[in-house]
C-alpha cells in the first residue's frame, strides 16, 4: 500500500543521533561602542529568538548547556538553562577570536577586517588572534566537550567560532566554509559527539522544529 513519504523534518529528525551537540550561534545583540565587545548583551529581539528556541527545545533531552565566557553567549544558554530547569557551564575556549588589540571596529571597516581575517588565516590581521590558531583552540575544545558529555549537548558561542568549526568539519580551508545565513545570527549546526562529523549544515533558530 502507497503510502506519502516523511516530511523533510521527518527525514532530518531520523537521521539525527541521540548523542548529538548542537552549536548554536548567539542572536542580535545590544550594541555599544562604549562597553568592550565581550560584555554586550542580548538585545530584545534576540532574547525573543532564544526563548523561541528553548521552548522548540524543551521535549529534547540535553544532557548539558554550554557557553562561552562572553555575555551574549551567556545571556542565550541561561535562557535554555532556564527553561529546561539546568545549569551551564562556561568555556574560554570556545570564545571568538582575540580583538583586544583593536577594540571595538564600526562596520563597514569591521567586515573588511573581518574578510582579511578568514582570506589570511595564517596572519595576524591587525594583532588579532590568527585564525588558524583560533581554529585550533575552538577545534579542541568542541572535542573536549563531545568526549566528556553522554548525551546530547548545547553550546552557545559565536558567528565566527561556528564558521572556523565548520571548515574543520568540513575539512575545507578557512573562508570555503559554508556559513551561517540569518544576519541577526541565532544558527546552529548539529555534529555527531561519537564520530565528531557535521550531522546537519546550518540552520536558522526558527527552524529548529526539527530536533525535537
Amino acid at each position: 500500500m502507497w503510502s506519502k513519504p516523511p516530511t523533510l523534518s521527518a527525514r532530518i529528525l531520523g537521521s539525527i543521533p541521540m548523542a548529538s551537540l548542537i552549536f548554536l550561534t548567539h542572536p542580535e545583540v545590544v550594541i555599544d561602542p562604549l562597553v568592550p565587545v565581550p560584555r554586550w548583551p542580548l538585545n530584545e529581539t534576540g532574547r525573543k529568538r532564544m526563548e523561541c528556541f528553548a521552548e522548540k527545545l524543551s521535549n529534547l533531552r540535553l544532557s548539558s548547556i554550554h557557553a562561552s565566557t562572553e555575555q551574549k553567549a551567556i545571556d542565550g544558554a541561561a535562557i535554555v538553562a532556564q527553561r529546561l530547569g539546568m545549569t551551564y557551564r562556561t568555556h574560554e575556549d570556545i570564545g571568538e577570536n582575540d580583538r583586544s588589540a583593536t577594540g571595538y571596529i564600526a562596520p563597514p571597516e569591521f567586515w573588511e577586517v573581518v574578510r582579511e581575517f578568514f582570506g589570511r588565516p595564517h596572519e595576524s590581521i591587525r594583532g588579532w588572534e590568527r585564525a588558524i590558531d583560533a581554529q585550533t583552540r575552538i577545534v579542541n575544545a568542541v572535542r573536549r566537550i563531545a568526549a566528556e558529555e553522554t548525551g546530547n549537548a548545547l553550546i552557545v558561542s559565536h558567528g565566527g567560532v561556528g564558521c572556523l568549526l565548520t571548515a574543520h568539519l568540513q575539512q575545507v580551508e578557512i573562508g570555503h566554509e559554508s556559513r551561517p545565513q540569518h544576519s541577526g545570527g541565532g544558527c546552529f549546526i548539529v555534529i555527531d559527539r561519537g564520530s565528531f562529523t557535521l550531522q546537519q549544515d546550518w540552520r536558522n533558530i526558527e527552524d529548529a522544529a526539527f530536533l525535537v
